[in-house]
């Protein structure tokens, strides 16, 4: 764990490091939007996010679970999340009726994971934030992307 962050992410190996305030100076605001990880922090009364359950975060259990008992057939469980900046999973769907729509501000830190399909060359993007989940499908470079399940979370 590092002493910049909530989360314990390796600041070192981030390619936005230049662009970042760092959670820890910023409040757990580092491109100016709230982050899951940090608010579920300081909504508990923890500094660090490993707090509530030892050596693994809380809300992150609970979002694995909420993922994994949608019993979508052909994704491969769900055994971790990582704290994502929402410009990197912001996808734009086009819905039935033409109209495209993004799901997530670019500057708020979700958790999320991609996992490849057991059948097919497909992808699926999980995204997660404290009121709704996000399944989508996709291709190679995210290409042609599909919502699958995006629904509220029950809390």
């Amino acid at each position: 764990m590092t002493d910049e962050t909530i989360c314990g992410t390796d600041c070192g190996i981030c390619s936005l490091k230049q662009n970042c305030g760092g959670c820890a100076a910023t409040g757990g605001r580092p491109f100016g939007g709230e982050c899951i990880l940090a608010t579920c922090c300081k909504n508990k009364g923890y500094e660090r996010c490993n707090a509530c359950l030892g050596n693994f975060c809380g809300l992150k259990k609970q979002l694995i679970d909420e993922f994994n008992a949608l019993g979508i057939a052909d994704m491969k469980k769900v055994t971790d999340l990582y704290p994502l900046k929402g410009s990197f999973v912001n996808l734009e769907y086009t819905l039935e009726n033409g109209r495209k729509i993004k799901f997530w501000d670019d500057n708020k830190i979700c958790l999320g994971n991609q996992i490849g399909k057991e059948n097919g060359n497909r992808c699926y993007g999980l995204t997660a934030d404290e009121n709704y989940l996000l399944v989508c499908e996709y291709g190679e470079n995210c290409a042609d992307p599909e919502i699958i399940v995006y629904k509220k979370r029950k809390k």
